[in-house]
């Protein structure tokens, strides 16, 4: 009896396997984006008594109420997802994925909901410092220390203030360059580092952060200034973190006692593939710059494709088979690969890549739109074990963005043809 459960039980796992692996590139977007929308609320909720709330405007100060819905957080892994609703929008011409985004940055600028939230901050602030705001919700907008208060979410509203201009939007989005430009840690090259963990440690993470910002700034006001710093930032970090050896990014570099970080992170090297994608994109084609990042990018998709695991999706570690598949890292690969090889960046060969890709990543994604294998936000650590036992997730921000804007760009990305060696037989002249 045990041993028919068990039959039973394996034969389900494989139809639901099987399942999920059926679904167009389109469709399974369809499901996330549907799935997103129908499960976001505009509300806040005080944590201690469990009162909700439709607005906070005449709500007195209060520390323990939070805004309700992860998708309405400030939090630059809802810039990656939001910027992946919008494209999916414009790919399909279905105006209520670029609706939604907007209406979630209205919920935040022009609602009046964020002065209660700053007073949050400030009375946080002065009881207990930069530990004590982490707590509250929209707490980045007031910080504006690092780009994951404003990069990735300043380039969302970009897009958005570049559809629907509006003086809120564009107010911050001002004072977004103005961090990036005056306020934000760099070397003395320009090279954008954090001083954390150590002072000037440079975070393959970063070049997203600010280029996915950066290029769409110098879209939106067409100042040459943006396109030349994002540019650097591309080719300085592939100076700092390049991996001639393995052909693949470091997750860091410590300028301090110059060593690389123990790890080649999968995510990592997907924020850089992603974020020159994003800059090739937008650069303008006489740029002086653009041939280098072109050939810079060809170079990471020579080495990111020589590590793709046998189930098509790339392992958490890129140079580690036992370390677990990974989606995020997976999808920003599939989607710089299909952008590359659509843009004519990449040899067409390179959309078998993707195709792979694409599939491993079905398997990750349920029939409702469930998206799983999702790496939590990881830090740098000086042990790899640490990157071996980061805990995964379903359904956040920061997988979804990613996953979002390669089912985007798989939808229309052309099939990969061999070419056949009788094809070319012609080809050969044989001199009698």
């Amino acid at each position: 009896m045990k041993r028919t459960f068990f039959s039973l039980a394996l034969l389900l796992a494989a139809a639901t396997l099987t399942a999920q692996t059926q679904m167009t590139a389109r469709e399974a977007a369809v499901k996330i984006a549907d799935r997103i929308l129908a499960s976001t609320t505009y509300e806040f909720k005080n944590t201690k008594t469990g009162e909700t709330y439709k607005s906070v405007k005449k709500l007195p100060l209060d520390m323990d109420v939070k805004v309700a819905c992860k998708y309405n957080n400030w939090h630059y892994t809802n810039g990656v997802t939001n910027i992946g609703l919008m494209e999916l929008g414009e790919k399909l011409g279905d105006k209520k994925y670029d609706k939604y985004v907007l209406k979630n940055m209205n919920f935040v600028f022009n609602e009046g909901n964020l002065e209660f939230f700053r007073k949050q901050y400030d009375e946080a602030f002065r009881q207990g410092g930069w530990n004590a705001i982490r707590k509250l919700s929209w707490h980045m907008i007031f910080r504006s220390k690092r780009l994951d208060d404003n990069g990735p979410m300043g380039a969302s509203l970009i897009e958005l203030q570049m559809k629907h201009p509006n003086d809120a939007f564009l107010s911050y989005i001002n004072e977004t360059a103005e961090h990036l430009n005056y306020g934000e840690p760099r070397l003395v090259d320009g090279t954008i580092a954090r001083i954390w963990p150590h002072v000037n440690t440079i975070w393959a993470d970063d070049a997203f952060m600010a280029i996915s910002f950066l290029a769409r700034m110098g879209k939106m006001t067409g100042d040459e200034k943006y396109f030349n710093d994002a540019a650097n930032q591309v080719l300085n970090y592939t100076r700092y973190l390049w991996c001639p050896e393995k052909q693949i990014y470091y997750h860091c570099y410590h300028t301090d006692n110059k060593e690389h970080g123990v790890a080649h992170w999968s995510r990592a090297n997907g924020w850089v593939f992603m974020a020159q994608a994003d800059l090739l994109s937008m650069m303008p084609k006489d740029h002086p710059m653009r041939g280098a990042v072109i050939e810079n990018f060809r170079q990471q998709a020579s080495g990111v494709a020589r590590y793709q695991g046998k189930n098509g999706l790339w392992h958490q570690l890129l140079d580690k088979e036992d370390s677990y598949e990974e989606i995020t890292g997976t999808a920003m690969f599939v989607f710089g690969i299909a952008r590359g090889v659509k843009e004519g960046w990449l040899h067409p060969d390179f959309i078998y890549v993707a195709e792979q890709g694409l599939k491993g990543m079905m398997k990750k994604i349920s029939d409702n739109g469930d998206v799983t294998s999702i790496c939590v936000g990881t830090g740098i650590m000086p042990s790899v074990v640490y990157y071996y036992n980061r805990p995964t997730q379903e359904n956040d921000p920061m997988g979804e963005g990613p996953v979002l804007r390669a089912l985007v760009e798989m939808i229309d990305a052309p099939k990969y043809t061999e070419i056949k060696a009788e094809q070319q037989y012609d080809k050969i002249v044989v001199k009698k």
